[in-house]
């Protein structure tokens, strides 16, 4: 009986290519895995760098930013001690019916008349007027005479706010026509004019 006839070499040959070529595809998957780690490994590498050397020296100087102007205001005034006397609020005087005083710090063309109290005209005792106002003119003397002659102008305000009626403060324009009269009676009184407007601060009848 005849021999089996042997496999041809053509199967023999393909079993050695299949073998070689099963390393040439795990090489190639490992070649597009090395990219990859590389990036993991390096990227927290370059985020710490760009912190370290970028970030961090940046908010550095944001940190060391000038100080505020106030700081400054603060540390000069501190150096060349306080603030000089004459820009201090004057202080309010206190005498007669209420406290007489300068207005605006360094301003010698005011005074002011406060708590002013008086019976109005007509009413036996029971209605009085309380006023508080301050007097301003262009003459930068106002404060020194009205000083000078303090008894003189607190009586002549007094006879003016007593000689008025509740009719007359009811009258429209009341405030305007006492200014007025005030004005006149304290010019006439230093024999010139000195008092040219009045501001009523406090104006209370009861």
């Amino acid at each position: 009986m005849a021999a089996k006839p042997e496999a041809p070499p053509a199967a023999a040959a393909a079993a050695p290519a299949d073998a070689a070529a099963a390393p040439k595809k795990s090489g190639g998957m490992m070649g597009t895995l090395i990219p990859v780690v590389v990036v993991i490994v390096l990227a927290p590498a370059i985020s710490w760098a760009v912190a370290q050397f970028v970030i961090v020296p940046q908010l550095r100087k944001g940190l060391a930013a000038p100080a505020p102007e106030g700081e400054h205001a603060a540390a000069a005034e501190g150096e060349h001690g306080a603030a000089p006397a004459e820009h201090a609020p004057a202080k309010a005087e206190k005498g007669g019916h209420g406290k007489k005083g300068e207005g605006p710090a360094g301003a010698g063309n005011t005074y002011a008349f406060e708590n002013i109290v008086v019976n109005l005209a007509g009413t036996m005792g029971t209605r009085y007027l309380k006023a508080s106002f301050l007097v301003t003119g262009a003459d930068p003397t106002l404060r020194g005479q009205f000083e000078a002659n303090k008894p003189r102008m607190l009586d002549v305000t007094l006879n003016v706010l007593s000689s008025l009626t509740l009719s007359d403060l009811e009258e429209a324009g009341a405030k305007n026509i006492i200014r007025e009269k005030l004005g006149a009676a304290y010019n006439q009184a230093l024999g010139r004019k000195v008092a040219e407007q009045i501001y009523f601060s406090d104006f209370v009848v009861q």
